[in-house]
């Protein structure tokens, strides 16, 4: 018998706890009552792991059978699965191993723009682009043209996500995607760019591939009967949402019943209030059929905050359970905050209320008494970027398109939590050629003390407060002692302002407290 190596001797809690060092803990999650909570896997993209960790953790399962055994939710525990030929036979072929995927909690779908079908002449379009596609092969988006038209009509990824639903017993989150590559990159970027005869050669869009996707998944999850409670969606489409709950009404109160956490942000800027108006009934029908909702987030683009009321989408519902709660641009009076948050006062601990504007006759002051005065439980509140809306549009005024990132600011690196998700696959399930899991806006420069840059349009429902501001205030000689003490002018707020009012809702001092 082989004499066992001197690593085969240590017990399985020290070889965890040396694989923990390689990559996180996988059974590991945030609270919901952390400020973090819904920013760590929700609207962050799965990352690849790293080479040299994807590769210590497989060398390590090779050692022997125990050790393959205890690699495994290191590797299975999330998993990501493009919508591809190839991504979905290895899906299937992980399904087939129910030692791989009574591990799996979570499932994140990756989605490509579709080709309009009658509109994926790349090569015609490469030929009259004059060199500026020149880098691009034509075979290449044929062959995904094809493989995408041959999946949807054969229903192979509706097949395959079912046995994964079934073989997923454990499942707690399901997330989608929007997935863009180099290639694909280059190719949207010129026809954006380019309105010449040529262009019209192709078309790729967002909608249908969103659609397809929603719809899919959503008969997997219901017919079988998937554990999940947690869906996040940062790329959501609302024709395609809407498409899908008229599609399969049946299914939206099975799905609704099991939700724990929803997290939405819509992308779609045009004609967006009368997109979302089409919506509250199906919001309706979800959100009364969600009784165990803890967290949710429903955000739209800070371009274009939205302009309903914000009954239209939540329609007066209590959930007895709620926890977190978070939406993102949207004109609101300060009497629809206060009215939702008051229904939810004795269990609400996060509040986040991002590129929110308060319309004309309201002030931030009387939101802010009330939270202070009557949220029992809240822990933290959240204002990135909240104004009033005649001084958003003031600032904007004149302008073709209201950008991500307002003037005057890099970044804000506000100093809390900063976790970041990880797809737990071999490395062959991603491949290196600079795909981009789109979720959102992102910079590249870094730089503190502003509501813009890397941070600044994280969709996720946490809070924006740093850990410290320019004074103390433990005695309380200086700290504001009621509401209109806050520097409310009524007409504009300051990154200075509302990192203090977000300090005084909660009642700590803005420097010493560490939350």
């Amino acid at each position: 018998m082989p004499k066992k190596s001197s690593i085969q001797k240590l017990s399985n809690e020290l070889l965890k706890d040396i694989l923990d060092h390689i990559e996180a803990d996988p059974d590991r999650s945030i609270s919901i009552d952390r400020r973090a909570y819904l920013s760590v896997e929700s609207f962050r993209p799965p990352s690849p792991p790293l080479p040299l960790q994807a590769q210590d953790i497989g060398n390590f399962r090779l050692v022997c059978r125990r050790f393959a055994e205890l690699g495994i939710p290191h590797q299975f525990t999330r998993i990501a699965t493009r919508f591809s030929r190839p991504g979905l036979q290895r899906l299937e072929k992980i399904c087939s191993r129910p030692n791989l995927t009574k591990h799996t909690k979570k499932f994140s779908y990756l989605i490509p723009f579709f080709y309009v079908e009658g509109r994926e002449r790349v090569g015609d379009l490469l030929h009259h682009a004059n060199g500026d596609l020149q880098a691009l092969d034509a075979s290449y988006f044929e062959r995904k043209a094809e493989t995408q038209r041959s999946i949807v009509r054969s229903g192979e990824d509706l097949r395959i996500l079912k046995k994964a639903m079934t073989s997923f017993r454990s499942l707690q989150h399901v997330q989608i995607l929007r997935l863009q590559d180099e290639a694909d990159r280059s190719l949207l970027e010129y026809l954006h760019e380019n309105d010449d005869p040529a262009s019209r050669l192709v078309d790729l869009r967002w909608t249908p591939a969103c659609t397809h996707a929603l719809r899919t998944i959503g008969k997997a999850l219901a017919e079988c009967h998937s554990p999940f409670s947690r869906f996040s969606g940062p790329m959501m489409n609302p024709q395609s949402v809407l498409a899908v709950g008229q599609s399969m009404p049946q299914n939206l109160p099975i799905i609704s019943e099991r939700l724990t956490c929803l997290e939405l942000h819509f992308d779609d800027p045009i004609d967006l209030n009368a997109k979302v108006k089409a919506l509250s009934p199906l919001f309706e029908t979800v959100f009364a059929s969600a009784k165990n909702m803890q967290a949710v987030h429903i955000g739209f683009p800070s371009r274009q905050p939205l302009d309903i009321s914000l009954e239209d989408v939540f329609h007066g519902v209590h959930w007895e359970k709620l926890r977190a709660f978070g939406v993102q641009a949207w004109r609101l009076d300060a009497e629809e905050i206060m009215t939702l948050a008051r229904r939810h006062r004795k269990t609400l601990r996060g509040l986040r209320l991002r590129d929110v504007q308060l319309k004309e006759g309201s002030m931030w002051k009387d939101v802010l008494a009330m939270l202070r005065g009557e949220m029992e439980l809240l822990d933290w509140v959240s204002l990135r970027r909240v104004d009033y809306s005649s001084h958003f549009d003031e600032v904007w005024a004149g302008s073709m398109e209201v950008p991500d990132h307002p003037p005057g600011g890099a970044s804000d690196s506000d100093d809390e939590d900063d976790f970041h998700a990880h797809v737990d696959l071999e490395d062959d399930d991603f491949e290196r050629d600079g795909d981009e899991y789109s979720d959102g806006d992102s910079d590249d420069q870094s730089a503190a003390d502003t509501d813009h840059g890397p941070d600044a349009n994280e969709l996720a429902l946490s809070p924006d407060t740093p850990s410290s501001l320019p004074f103390c205030t433990c005695s309380r000689s200086s700290f504001p002692a009621t509401a209109d003490d806050l520097g409310d002018n009524g007409r504009f707020v300051v990154y200075q302002q509302r990192k203090l009012w977000e300090k005084w809702v909660v009642g700590r001092c803005p420097e010493h407290s560490s939350s």
